[in-house]
């Protein structure tokens, strides 16, 4: 108990290391998609005064007293541009080595961002004076901030944010003393319109926050998804993964009672020597296509490849009672579809199958580093025994006398071919042919 505990422990410690992990990358990405943004928005704002300029030069003169207002409005865009260009590097960088960016640094990086249009402000203030400067666009640009703070999905980044923007507006707006025409403060004013910012901020981190939720969500499916996958492997139809992902899988091993199935190519290895290596691969992979889209239908897996070959389980991982019915049922569909395959192809193909059903111990077996879902047991053994004897009786398709019986009514048509030796049991078993 204490080993399986240690190893359930160890298990889902590695799981949630990968999660956060992945978690972690989510968030680097939407950090890039807000830092490209800031960028371009800084681009757009210099487009936009060297357009000014060039199209109403009296208004720059009115707005900035002449051209070197503007200029220190250029300087200032264009280092921010660069800030942002360098913290974008950061970002790729921290990225590709799968290592997040320290905590100081974001809340550093937010308060020299929101920064920017405090400084333009002053110099607008210092242009225009405080009135008009107050009562211009600039104090609107703080929204832009607080908006693209949401992608970075932290919501006391967002709302530390929407704090800076709307404690420095605040504090601007009461250091140069803006007043309206009668002479009288405006203090109500800014103090209103910052705590607006504020509450933009507490908001953008609410949504910010409640995307991030949805990004773990997603990616802890992800994770369970892949999970499922490394375990059984690639060839479980959507179906089973939304099963098996539903029920969930058992780390130790259970006993069951499984129908197994061996599937063999005949003479493939013959044919094989006349071909081209890709014509090989073209024929093989055509052919486990068509089987395996059986095996899904019927609501079998396959538990491995072997070659020219593959072991299939019905009623593992996933419990079926009627588990021998599919398998038979998979294994005629099978023989017909290869009649299909064969009589449109200069290169038929022969299969032979062995089905036996019995119990197995049946889970997640292998290094601590790599596992993988199989089935152990004498069943499996004899299955594969089984399907070699398709050589002797020249048949496709053989199966035992407990697949037989489980069958009933349905297994009328079975051939039986006596008592048979078998490689490696001592006594002769009953073995039965199905067309």
């Amino acid at each position: 108990m204490v080993s399986f505990a240690s190893r359930k422990a160890r298990q889902h410690a590695v799981m949630s290391e990968e999660f956060e992990r992945e978690l972690m990358r989510e968030v680097l990405r939407t950090e890039l998609l807000r830092v490209r943004t800031l960028i371009i928005t800084g681009c757009v704002m210099i487009l936009f005064l060297t357009s000014t300029f060039l199209i109403d030069p009296a208004l720059v003169n009115r707005v900035w007293r002449g051209t070197e207002g503007l200029v220190r409005e250029y300087i200032l865009l264009g280092s921010f541009i660069l800030f942002e260009a360098w913290v974008h590097g950061q970002i790729r960088r921290n990225l590709k080595l799968d290592r997040d960016l320290p905590v100081i640094r974001r809340y550093v990086g937010a308060f020299i961002e929101t920064s920017l249009p405090t400084i333009i402000l002053i110099l607008q203030i210092r242009s225009m004076g405080a009135g008009p400067a107050l009562g211009f666009v600039l104090p609107l640009v703080y929204f832009i901030f607080v908006i693209l703070s949401t992608l970075r999905l932290d919501f006391w980044l967002s709302t530390f944010t929407g704090f800076v923007a709307g404690a420095q507006l605040l504090a601007v707006a009461l250091y140069y003393n803006s007043v309206n025409d009668a002479g009288e403060p405006l203090i109500y004013f800014h103090v209103v319109r910052s705590t607006v910012i504020l509450v933009c901020g507490v908001l953008a981190g609410s949504v910010g926050a409640q995307l991030r939720r949805q990004f773990a969500a997603s990616i802890a499916a992800a994770t369970a998804r892949d999970r499922v996958t490394n375990l059984f492997g690639q060839h479980v139809s959507p179906q089973v993964v939304e099963r098996l992902m539903t029920a969930g899988t058992s780390a130790g091993g259970d006993v069951r009672r499984v129908a197994v199935m061996f599937v063999d190519f005949r003479g493939f290895t013959a044919g094989a020597q006349t071909r081209t290596p890709q014509e090989v691969v073209d024929r093989l992979d055509g052919a486990f296509a068509v089987l395996v889209d059986i095996l899904d239908r019927e609501g079998g897996i396959v538990n491995k490849f072997l070659g020219d070959g593959f072991l299939a389980l019905f009623g593992a991982p996933l419990e079926a009672s009627d588990a021998a019915h599919r398998a038979v049922a998979a294994g005629r569909e099978m023989l017909t579809a290869m009649d299909h395959i064969n009589a449109e192809t200069s290169w038929p193909l022969r299969i032979g199958i062995g089905i036996h059903f019995g119990e197995v111990v049946a889970g997640n077996i292998g290094s601590p580093r790599r596992k993988e879902y199989t089935v152990i047991g004498d069943t499996v053994n004899f299955a594969s025994r089984l399907e070699a004897l398709n050589k002797e009786f020249g048949s496709q398709l053989l199966i035992s006398a407990s697949v037989r019986d489980a069958l009933g009514a349905d297994g009328d048509d079975a051939v039986p071919l006596g008592e048979v030796e078998v490689r490696g049991y001592e006594q002769k078993v009953a073995v039965f042919q199905l067309g």
